[in-house]
């Protein structure tokens, strides 16, 4: 039997060796393998009890919670496609998400049972609508969460072919589109990450696998992931885990509690975290200077989606026996460059291409060994299919270059010659802030559609643990009135997910625009990263809410 039947035939092929063994702790609550497969397939019933059959979409709306991996391997096992969504998002934009997935089920907690009510209310077609219990009261016509799995149910022993998970990006050339990747390629593609990593022989078979999990010879890693399940980061190497025979200890809140992370890398032992950059280990580290035995267990970081500095990590090498994992990858394929350091002796290390990643010229010809050469990243092996629904932009994102098909990146990059490569930036103007991927026009027209605001430009600025602060730069639509940027702020937050919220305002008379409308980026970026230093105004530092 191929080790490429996916995630749910192994994971319920542990269950059936090590059924008690701990799967996913939170809390005060713990689910063994066993525990998984059976809640999971309980799920799984009530949903096609429901009318749901394989193929339909089931949005997960929700931070961090055990029931969000239930939900996965649900889905996966079945043949239901799971659509992470971004669980900060306003119900404007949760509404536009629903009907670009045509969703058919949506699970939610109930603390966002207004913002979910209003996404819905512009709806044509229902949901089913599944509730988490999280504190808030849930619309009358939802199926509670534990009433759901309240009877146990099997889980089918094989996934079906042509399982899809899509996954939406961060919206780096817009609004943000579904990937779809059939689950066997996905698997596939993981080979590198699930065993690879931990020096092992990829597995052949399902039953060699099951017994690299069962045998410890996969190190039984305890992950805490601390960036969310709706990114492909947080989330398929949790799903990794949990192949290995791990344990995935879940922080069940909507941000960041770094007191509590250090207290739960204790509590349990955890040796791997999952991090985005330096908005993540900066406040880790500064709660750990409390608990000296914070994170010792700690031996290995993979770190994806945003900036991990050489002095954060010089800091996190300082505080044991750990590997650093930089990643750098993209929802529609990869990885494609990892930089690893074991020691700080080893920094500032190397952004190492990965196998399968290649650098192409503009005329598409492979250079990434030809030293000082500049290309596009991109990426040749297992894919996703495309984007949900857009052949266009399928098309333009997955080419045929040479007879095989390869997924551009939108990053640049200068090759070293030895396989190594030095990132220069992305290709579009998308600002990065905190592991999350905003795209300036969206902000823009939120900016502009308040009265105070007579013209706008939204960019990044470099951030110390942001990797890029989300600058509005505006023009007072009365320069003797001004505007509030206080204000300003709050109206964009009450329009758009609190990280699209412009962490710094900058007040100009004029964006200086040519007579075609262009704006001189690099200056005006120049220009506003001064002022920014320059000012000490808590006005101008607006914080960006979760």
């Amino acid at each position: 039997m191929s080790v490429k039947n996916g995630y749910s035939d192994v994971w319920q092929a542990i269950a059936d060796r090590v059924p008690d063994r701990s799967a996913v702790v939170s809390g005060d609550r713990s689910l063994g393998y066993a525990g998984l497969v059976t809640e999971a397939g309980a799920l799984a019933h009530a949903l096609a009890d429901r009318g749901l059959r394989a193929g339909d979409g089931v949005a997960i709306f929700s931070h961090n919670r055990p029931e969000y991996l239930v939900t996965v391997l649900a889905c996966l096992a079945t043949g239901l496609a799971p659509v992470p969504m971004n669980y900060r998002y306003r119900a404007g934009e949760l509404a536009d998400l629903l009907v670009d997935a045509d969703a058919r089920a949506l699970v939610f907690p109930d603390s966002a049972t207004d913002v979910v009510v209003r996404a819905l209310a512009g709806l044509d077609t229902p949901l089913l609508l599944i509730a988490l219990a999280d504190g808030g009261t849930a619309p009358p016509e939802a199926l509670r969460y534990e009433d759901a799995v309240s009877a146990p149910r099997p889980l089918p022993r094989r996934a079906p072919v042509g399982g899809e998970l899509r996954l939406y990006t961060g919206g780096t050339t817009g609004r943000p589109k579904a990937v779809v990747w059939d689950v066997a390629e996905l698997f596939d593609v993981q080979r590198f990450a699930i065993w690879a990593t931990a020096g092992i022989a990829p597995p052949a078979t399902l039953p060699e696998a099951v017994e690299i999990a069962v045998s410890n010879r996969g190190m039984r890693p305890v992950t805490l992931p601390l960036a969310p399940f709706m990114h492909g980061t947080a989330l398929f190497n949790s799903m990794n885990t949990l192949v290995l025979g791990g344990t995935v200890v879940v922080q069940a809140s909507p941000g960041l509690d770094a007191t509590d992370a250090v207290r739960l890398i204790r509590t349990h032992g955890v040796t791997r975290l999952i991090i985005a950059g330096d908005a993540v280990a900066l406040p880790l580290l500064d709660a750990a200077e409390q608990d000296s035995a914070g994170l010792s267990t700690i031996t290995s970081i993979i770190s994806s989606g945003m900036r991990l500095s050489e002095a954060v990590k010089r800091r996190l090498h300082a505080r044991g026996d750990v590997t650093i994992s930089d990643m750098l990858a993209s929802t529609e394929g990869g990885p494609y460059a990892v930089n690893t350091t074991t020691s700080a002796g080893d920094l500032p290390g190397v952004l190492r291409l990965l196998p399968g990643a290649v650098l192409l010229d503009e005329g598409l010809e492979e250079v990434q060994q030809v030293a000082g050469a500049r290309g596009m990243l991109g990426f040749r092996g297992p894919l996703p299919k495309g984007y949900w629904r857009d052949e266009a932009k399928t098309a333009e994102a997955f080419r045929l270059v040479r007879g095989r098909r390869t997924v551009i990146a939108g990053d640049w990059a200068e090759a070293l010659g030895d396989g190594g490569i030095e990132l220069l930036g992305r290709g579009s103007s998308v600002v990065n802030t905190g592991g999350e991927k905003v795209y300036p026009a969206e902000v823009e027209e939120a900016l502009l559609a308040h009265p105070a605001v007579a013209d706008a430009v939204v960019l990044g600025i470099p951030d110390e643990r942001f990797g890029e602060a989300l600058t509005a730069v505006l023009v007072p639509a009365d320069p003797e009135r001004g505007l509030d940027p206080a204000a300003v702020t709050a109206f964009v937050g009450e329009r758009l997910a609190g990280y699209k919220k412009p962490r710094h305002i900058v007040v100009r008379p004029s964006l200086d625009r040519s007579p075609h409308g262009k704006i001189d980026m690099v200056r005006l970026t120049r220009e506003a990263a001064a002022a920014i230093a320059t000012s000490a105004s808590p006005d101008h530092r607006s914080q960006n809410a979760g």
